[in-house]
């Protein structure tokens, strides 16, 4: 506990001393230094673009060097600069006493659901804590286990079953039952730091009035299980949990992952509860922004889930993810977002399709040319890119460390996987994604687990 009083000291002496810019304000400089960085990108590149029109059309040497050199570092300059300027606000209280429900969708998690449930038992939140286990179809003892382990932890855990296949549907099928103004989301595979429920509600309740979700923080917890694994740390300790304070910061985070984030239950059954679509929690999340809602990130609302350790489960999931994206696009335009920071960021994922095309038929390529000595595609200018994703990995780094340091966790030596990480693991993730984008188009099969 002392370490949280630390930490609001530390927030309330930091908004004392710092000269206060609005969120606008942080936007426009962002902006400014990532479109200055990308200038000085496209100058630097004319003799790489003029090497390569020899070889083919010029707008088509463009097009590769843009989604090679250009975008990618316009956004890593966006990012960097954002973050540098991020100041996470103070809470109103550390520790709220609004009842909560938390939902667990699950499908034949009988050796796992026990762990989670103890988790939640050992949450330090003071007020009461309803958990509703939405078993899908399953076919081991997953609701018997959970009523069991329930009773034992004292949990008020109520079981409902939903036979219809998908995630969607489990989740809907407990919607009725939650009687609290917020409803959690976690996964079964998913371990809940003990402050995590107190960090998540404290936000909410520090949030204004237009604020319909907040996510929280996931990251690994069987890193040690093979180098895959170790790999996927790194991504969910730096990557993904960069990009989640920048959209927090803008105050629209476009995924409140279903793994772990907070609702407001109104919100929720005012837009039809979770959509018929395999990102069931994106297409939610950016329906919640199209009615006006924001949605924040809490980076001390911890949770540990499992990642897939085989290349097969890991295909799997991220191509879902991929999918997941476009099934958003297709629900709600970029420019039909009503907030601006909104339609900014969801704007980013219409030319990610294109910069991991771009990625997988033509840097790859590029780089084993490269090593024969053709510089037609990857050139100098991409080596632009690494200092700014080793800035941006640096600052998230710091941040991440002292995060841990208030939740008394420590960082696990793990560099191996961070080199392979920052060197190798877009080289894994665009053609993964692209496969995603031929799936949704195709319409091929959806798989939840």
């Amino acid at each position: 506990m002392q370490s949280n009083m630390n930490y609001q000291k530390k927030l309330r002496n930091r908004a004392a001393t710092s000269r206060y810019i609005s969120v606008k304000m942080k936007f426009w400089i962002s902006q400014l230094i990532a479109i200055a960085w990308m200038l000085v990108s496209i100058v630097l590149s004319l003799p790489w673009l003029d090497d390569l029109a020899q070889l083919i059309p010029l707008f088509a040497a463009i097009a590769i060097i843009a989604g090679i050199s250009y975008i990618p570092g316009y956004m890593n300059a966006f990012m960097v600069a954002s973050l540098l300027i991020d100041r996470q606000p103070a809470f109103k209280t550390i520790a709220p006493l609004e009842d909560i429900t938390i939902v667990i969708a699950c499908r034949n998690e009988e050796k796992g659901i026990g762990e989670t449930l103890k988790q939640i038992a050992k949450q330090d939140y003071k007020g009461k804590i309803y958990v509703i286990v939405a078993d899908n179809g399953s076919s081991d003892r997953t609701a018997e286990t959970a009523r069991e382990v329930g009773d034992q932890l004292g949990l008020s855990v109520l079981v409902v079953t939903e036979n219809s296949p998908g995630k969607h549907n489990a989740l809907n099928r407990a919607l009725p039952q939650v009687k609290t103004r917020y409803i959690v989301t976690l996964d079964a595979d998913t371990l809940l730091h003990p402050q995590a429920i107190r960090y998540i509600v404290a936000r909410m309740l520090s949030a204004p009035e237009d604020v319909g979700a907040v996510a929280g923080a996931v990251l690994v917890r069987n890193s040690r299980e093979n180098f895959l694994a170790k790999i996927q740390e790194w991504d969910y300790f730096l990557g993904i949990a960069s990009i989640k304070r920048l959209q927090g910061l803008y105050q629209g985070t476009l995924v409140a992952q279903g793994a772990f984030s907070l609702y407001e239950t109104e919100a929720i059954r005012k837009i039809g509860g979770w959509p018929d679509a395999i990102g069931e929690d994106i297409v939610l999340t950016w329906r919640l922004l199209g009615t006006n809602q924001r949605v924040y990130f809490e980076p001390l609302a911890v949770a540990f889930t499992e990642v897939p350790t085989t290349c097969k489960h890991f295909f799997r999931q991220r191509s879902r993810w991929a999918r997941g994206m476009i099934e958003a696009l297709q629900v709600i335009k970029p420019w039909q977002q009503p907030i601006m920071f909104a339609r900014f960021l969801t704007g980013y994922n219409l030319i990610m399709p294109y910069l991991d095309l771009v990625y997988t038929f033509c840097w790859l390529p590029g780089l084993i040319a490269a090593f024969f000595g053709h510089y037609w595609i990857v050139g100098p200018v991409t080596i632009l890119v690494l200092p700014l994703a080793l800035l941006q990995n640096y600052i998230l780094y710091r941040y991440q460390r002292y995060v841990f340091r208030t939740l008394d966790l420590k960082i696990r030596r793990n560099r191996w996987g961070f080199i392979a990480f920052v060197l190798f693991y877009q080289m894994i993730m665009s053609p993964v994604s692209v496969c995603g984008y031929f799936q949704e188009a195709l319409k091929l099969g959806r798989v939840w687990k």
